[in-house]
C-alpha cells in the first residue's frame, strides 16, 4: 500500500517542511494545501521551496504528492457569476501549482448548488472544469465524493458520473473517494464492500480512482454531516478501513488519512498520523492507541 496524511506546508521551509513531516511519519505519500484551506491567499511558486523538497522526497522514496484545493471554491454557484469566475481563475492557478509540485492529483470538492437544484450546479462544475483544464497539464482533478452536507453534490456516484459526461477533457479527471464520506452519503461499505465497490466500478469505473482519503467517521451510514473520526474508532471501524487499504486494486493508488488531531489535557494538539499508519500497515488494531498518545 501507498499511505501518508495530509501535511501542513508554512514557514520558510514550505514544500521540504512538508516533505519532512511525511518522513517522520514514516510516509511514502503526502496531501498538501497550498496555503490555507480556508482562504485562497497563495503564495508564488518559487516562494514554495519545491527543489528543496522534491531532493528530499527522492532521497527517502517518497513519491507521491496530492494537492487538495480550498474547501471554500464552489465551482457549483450559479447565483455569483463573480465568485464562478473567481473559482475558474484560482484553480487554473492551482493546476499550474501542483504541476510545480510534480503533484498525481488535485483533490477538490465539487461544489454546491445553494439551491439552485442538483442538476444546476452539476452543469455548472462541468463548465468551469472545461475552462480550467488544459490538454498540457500533467495533474488530474480528482472530484471528491462528498457526504451530501448542505446542498453538496458529488454526494452519489451518478452525480460524479454526471459531472464526468458533461467535461470534454475528462482524461484529466479522476475520482478522491472518501470512506467517511460514502459512509455519510449512505454507502455501506461496513456490511457490503465489493457490493458497493462494484456499484461504483458500473458507474463510474474504480480505474477512475486517483486517491483514497481513508478516514472513519463519527457517523450513522447516511447521516450526511461529513464528521471524520480515527482509525477504527468510527462507525466503520479498523476491519472496513483495513480492507481498503490492503485491497490490490488500490496497491498503486495514494492513500491519504484526515483524521482528527487529538487534544490533551494541557491544550496541546497530537497529530495520530504516524501511530496511525503504522497501524495501518500492521493490520492489527490498537484500541489504545488515543491513550497512548495522550500519555
Amino acid at each position: 500500500m501507498i499511505i501518508g496524511s495530509h501535511v501542513s506546508m508554512s514557514g520558510k521551509k514550505m514544500f521540504e517542511g512538508s516533505v519532512q513531516i511525511a518522513i517522520d511519519n514514516k510516509a511514502d505519500s503526502l496531501m498538501i494545501y497550498t496555503g490555507a484551506p480556508q482562504n485562497t491567499r497563495r503564495k508564488a511558486i518559487d516562494e514554495l521551496n519545491i527543489p528543496a523538497g522534491q531532493k528530499l522526497m527522492k532521497e527517502h522514496n517518497i513519491g507521491h504528492v496530492v494537492v487538495h484545493a480550498p474547501y471554500i471554491v464552489n465551482l457549483g454557484n450559479t447565483f455569483k457569476p463573480e465568485s464562478f469566475q473567481f473559482a475558474i481563475d484560482f484553480l487554473k492557478q492551482e493546476v499550474e501549482r501542483a504541476d510545480a509540485l510534480d503533484a498525481e492529483q488535485i483533490v477538490l470538492h465539487p461544489g454546491a448548488h445553494v439551491g439552485a437544484g442538483d442538476d444546476a450546479a452539476i452543469a455548472q462544475i462541468a463548465k468551469g472544469l472545461n475552462e480550467i483544464l488544459n490538454e498540457k497539464q500533467n495533474v488530474h482533478i480528482a472530484l471528491e465524493t462528498m457526504a451530501g452536507k448542505g446542498t453538496e453534490v458529488s454526494r452519489t456516484f451518478e452525480q460524479v458520473k454526471a459531472i464526468i459526461d458533461q467535461v470534454d477533457l475528462d482524461d484529466k479527471l479522476s475520482v478522491c473517494f472518501d470512506t467517511c464520506h460514502v459512509n455519510d452519503a449512505g454507502y455501506d461499505l461496513k456490511n457490503h464492500y465489493e457490493d458497493v465497490l462494484k456499484e461504483f466500478d458500473q458507474i463510474v469505473g474504480l480505474d477512475r480512482i486517483g486517491v483514497i482519503h481513508l478516514n472513519d467517521s463519527k457517523n450513522e451510514l447516511g447521516s450526511h454531516k461529513d464528521r471524520h473520526e480515527n482509525i477504527g474508532f468510527g462507525t466503520l471501524g479498523f476491519d472496513t478501513l483495513y480492507k481498503v487499504a490492503d485491497d490490490s486494486r488500490f496497491k498503486n493508488i495514494p492513500i491519504i488519512l484526515e483524521t482528527p488531531w487529538l487534544k490533551n489535557d494541557d491544550g496541546k494538539k497530537i497529530s495520530p498520523y504516524k501511530d496511525e499508519i503504522a497501524m495501518i500497515r500492521s493490520g492489527k488494531f490498537n484500541p489504545e492507541l488515543k491513550e497512548d498518545l495522550l500519555k
